[in-house]
Parts: structure tokens; sequence; C-alpha cells
């Protein structure tokens, strides 16, 4: 199934200007893989027909990886893996911490990571609200989590000095940044072509007005 999917894939990260290994590329694949049958199973996510998953998952995923400050990368409310599992094939040197409150999804999440050999990456069951890692995070990433204030208010204390959180929005939220809790600021928007999705896509890159 996922070979026939190849070439959509091997433009994408071409149009993405990601040059990735055989291997990775392989990795990619066999996680779409994962993804379908893992989606038969749970109902993972609502994004099913194959084309929009290698779009909207893998290559929305991978968008953002320019944008990574540091070696620590938490993806929070991860759901089935996205953008945590496609950023760790990409991106062996990073470690990545991806964290999931609904069980079903984060038992899919390890077990993906385990067969993909995925050394770099470890699954939290949780909320993020609750998480307290040994050691803060250089990035925070998240998709779909809802407004820039809530992001802070769930995730804001993982980043740790100088880190980052990174929002992965659709167009520029005016509004959200103009309501964002004291104490943090927008560094930037970074404007985002993800290969296949014609809609506007951005993230909004945090971080605290001191440190």
């Amino acid at each position: 199934m996922g070979s026939a999917f190849e070439p959509r894939l091997a433009a994408g990260l071409e149009a993405l200007g990601l040059a990735l290994a055989p291997a990775q590329v392989k990795a990619l694949l066999a996680l779409f893989v994962e993804l379908a049958e893992g989606n038969a199973r749970f109902n993972l996510t609502a994004i099913t027909e194959p084309a929009e998953v290698i779009d909207k998952h893998l290559l929305d995923s991978l968008a953002v990886l320019p944008l990574l400050r540091g070696l620590k990368v938490a993806d929070i409310g991860t759901g089935a893996g996205f953008p945590g599992l496609p950023l760790a094939i990409a991106d062996p040197d990073r470690r990545y911490t991806l964290v999931e409150s609904t069980g079903k999804k984060a038992q899919f999440v390890r077990q993906a990571a385990a067969k993909l050999d995925l050394p770099n990456v470890e699954v939290v069951q949780g909320r993020a609200e609750s998480y307290k890692p040994a050691m803060r995070f250089d990035s925070v990433i998240a998709r779909a989590l809802g407004s820039l204030a809530e992001f802070i208010r769930v995730a804001g204390h993982l980043a740790g000095r100088g880190g980052r959180l990174l929002a992965m929005k659709g167009k520029v939220p005016e509004p959200e940044l103009k309501a964002l809790p004291d104490g943090w600021r927008a560094v930037a928007v970074h404007p985002v072509a993800v290969p296949g999705l014609p809609a506007e896509r951005c993230v909004v890159e945090l971080a605290r007005v001191r440190g």
C-alpha cells in the first residue's frame, strides 16, 4: 500500500527541500501503513484518504522541521503521533517526547515508535498541564490544540530557558495574537507552504518575555 504513494511523498519532500535517506523515506511509508492499520482498529484520526494522509499528516508535520531549536522537542497532544513521529524519522539527532492523554492513541504511538525503531522517541501518556519532566524542552510543538492562550496555559511550563512554543495554525490567528497571557510574546509568525495543501498555513513562535 505505502509504495503506491511513494512518488507523492517524494515530490512533497523535494518541495519542502528535505533530502532524506532511503531508509527514512521507507520509515515514513511504513508509518503511513501503520496509521492505516491502526485507524481501522482504533479510529485514531478522521483523515483516512491515503493522499490526504501523505499531505495532511506526513508533509504537514515535516514542514515545521526548519523552525525547531535545540535538541529536546516536545509534541503536545500528539494524537496518532503527528507531528512528532515524522519529525523523529527525519531528524534522528533530536530527542522527541510525544505527550498524549488518550490511552489508545498513546498506545498506538508507542507501538509505532517501537516497530519503526525510533530510539529518539519517548511517549508520555497524560495531560500536558500535569507533566513535569526532569528537563524542560527547547521546542514545544502543538497542532490543533486550541487557542494560543490555551497552548501557553497547558504547555508553557515545558519550555526551558530560551525555549519556544511553536503553534501550527491555519490562517494567522490575529485575535489570538492580541490575547496572549502576560509574560509571553509572539516572536514571529512563519508562513508555511505544505505540498498538496492549498489552504493557508503558518507557525506561531512564542517565547517568554524574559527568558
